[in-house]
């Protein structure tokens, strides 16, 4: 009798999950989301070119040319003939460097979100299952990391171990995992008072099994729309620390690198600093429509009011 009630909840809880997603999805085309719609033709855009950046780029992003340093935008008196968005100070091609920019800001905001939510899962996992000890620290972590401005941790961190590829990865990952902790945890405790956890329970299902073919596949709703809010988050992080001259070294291209290097000339070339913040904008935008347009849909609480 309990395995019977196990599998129907589970079967209905599938079923919900699998309604809510077909309904989002619809609706994202609805006459009614036209922002949304523009948000994700400007987010495809944007992929397309981060994917397609090493054929779309004109040149080599760190080539560099003197005789051609400080190039205004096609279109602007003093351009230069190839040179669609100008060239920096040291002229490197403008728009291959975005390219390139927007590919590795990206993929390195991409990756932080996925250390930041394997780690903050995992520990709220554990928490609102085993409760108790493993609770109070992981919620102790919690607080630590709410108390200290983690600004101020990764600009330590950086300028302690290098602005390697793989430090910053890191660095970024850790910034956020107290939110994906919180919501998880939050999450576990309401499900685990839900019937067919407790018919799990009692038909002696192990905490393991209870965990991965139970709770989890509940829990994925909220961890993917906290997911797509912090990857604009960490390319926020990311950019200030290139700004501040503790990203990724030069010669390699980042958005907010761009920014930080180009921000002395902005006077006399506008268009240096210009071209990337554009993009960072336009990244941070879409990522925060689809975030917010993804929690309407996918949050029962949400679409029932």
């Amino acid at each position: 009798m309990t395995q019977t009630f196990v599998e129907i909840g589970r079967t209905m809880d599938k079923g919900s999950r699998r309604t809510r997603m077909a309904g989002a999805v619809g609706d994202l085309w609805d006459d009614t989301n036209w922002i949304v719609r523009i948000a994700a033709l400007l987010g495809l855009v944007l992929l397309v070119l981060a994917i397609f950046a090493p054929v779309l780029a004109p040149y080599d992003p760190v080539a560099q040319s003197l005789l051609s340093r400080l190039g205004p935008p096609l279109g602007f008196e003093g351009a230069k003939a190839g040179h669609w968005l100008g060239t920096d100070e040291l002229g490197r091609d403008v728009l291959s460097r975005s390219l390139y920019g927007l590919r590795l800001t990206l993929g390195v905001a991409f990756l932080g979100a996925v250390i930041g939510m394997l780690i903050g899962g995992t520990l709220g996992l554990a928490a609102g299952l085993l409760r108790g000890f493993v609770d109070d620290l992981v919620m102790g972590l919690v607080d630590i990391q709410i108390a200290v401005p983690f600004t101020l941790i990764a600009l330590l961190a950086v300028a302690i171990l290098g602005g390697d590829l793989q430090v910053l990865v890191v660095v970024l990952g850790i910034a956020y995992w107290e939110q994906y902790a919180r919501i998880t945890r939050g999450e576990v405790l309401r499900l685990r008072e839900m019937p067919f956890i407790e018919a799990a329970q009692a038909s002696g299902a192990s905490g393991t099994r209870i965990a991965l073919k139970h709770v989890l596949p509940n829990l994925m709703s909220p961890l993917v729309v906290i997911f797509t809010v912090n990857i604009s988050n960490i390319v926020l992080l990311e950019s200030t620390l290139s700004f501040l001259g503790l990203g990724l070294r030069p010669p390699t291209a980042t958005l907010g690198s761009m920014v930080g290097m180009g921000r002395d000339y902005m006077p006399s070339a506008p268009w240096i600093v210009a071209i990337p913040a554009i993009l960072i904008l336009l990244i941070t935008f879409v990522i925060q429509m689809l975030g917010d347009w993804l929690r309407d849909h996918t949050d029962v609480r949400l679409r029932d009011r």
